[in-house]
């Protein structure tokens, strides 16, 4: 094999290497790890949103969450938790969960190296500091995750975690009807839905559609008899804990 042909074979392997874990963004893929997707308990369903905290839009999302007793986990940009920090303050104290986006909306699939794992860093002590606690769980624009992402998550005690449906919410056609449809097709237990909060990278206004839906869709999980959270309560609920604990008392 000539010098030449060899370099070409190698850059190429490191190419697959980079890139291969973005194939879980492939629903076909991610059923096959469940614990990336999001599978969790099966009496439970994990509300997540992507993309903010915003102004216009996030507060809005937390009055709803307020009115219909829900809770949720918001996987923040790290350059609008910044400029918004208020917001990012009002999330814990509303009982929400705060986790890593990234710095921004960027495809970590084009990254230059070293980026990701600077700005995964920059993003989870900025959430430490502005939520005073530390972030679980990482989960990277577009669902495009590279062994990059990967490694720099797990430096930083991160859970990478991507989502069992989605609502397309972000799409210019989107309803609250459409929203609503999509994410009942694929309801179940264990589910992990992804919403977003905010039109930060999308149609303008597009918010409005995974707002007007996020009743309706709370009180299908809820006569389903599947309590509806964020991630932290998805993988072993308090209300197990409390039945084991009791079943182990004399």
């Amino acid at each position: 094999m000539n010098r030449r042909l060899a370099l070409g074979l190698g850059l190429a392997g490191l190419a697959l290497l980079h890139t291969g874990p973005a194939a879980t963004w492939l629903p076909q893929v991610r059923r096959r790890l469940p614990a990336l997707a999001g599978v969790g308990y099966r009496g439970h369903v994990a509300l997540t949103f992507d993309d903010g905290p915003h102004p216009h839009s996030t507060p809005r999302f937390l009055d709803e969450l307020g009115r219909i007793g829900c809770h949720a986990t918001f996987f923040v940009l790290g350059e609008l938790l910044e400029r918004h920090q208020w917001l990012g303050r009002r999330i814990v104290a509303e009982g929400h969960e705060l986790a890593v986006h990234g710095w921004r909306h960027g495809n970590a699939l084009i990254a230059p190296p070293g980026r990701l794992t600077a700005e995964i860093g920059r993003t989870a002590d900025l959430v430490r500091a502005v939520g005073g606690v530390r972030a679980r769980w990482y989960r990277p624009p577009y669902g495009a995750l590279s062994l990059e992402a990967l490694i720099a998550a797990r430096l930083r005690g991160l859970r990478p975690v991507l989502w069992t449906v989605w609502g397309r919410d972000w799409e210019a056609a989107a309803t609250p009807g459409s929203v609503l449809a999509r994410v009942s097709a694929g309801l179940r237990g264990g589910a992990t839905v992804v919403l977003h909060d905010s039109d930060h990278v999308s149609v303008p206004g597009s918010w409005r559609s995974a707002l007007d839906a996020l009743p309706a869709l709370v009180d299908r999980c809820r006569l389903m008899g599947l309590n509806v959270g964020p991630l932290r309560d998805h993988d072993v609920p308090a209300a197990l804990t409390l039945d084991r604990l009791r079943s182990a008392l004399p």
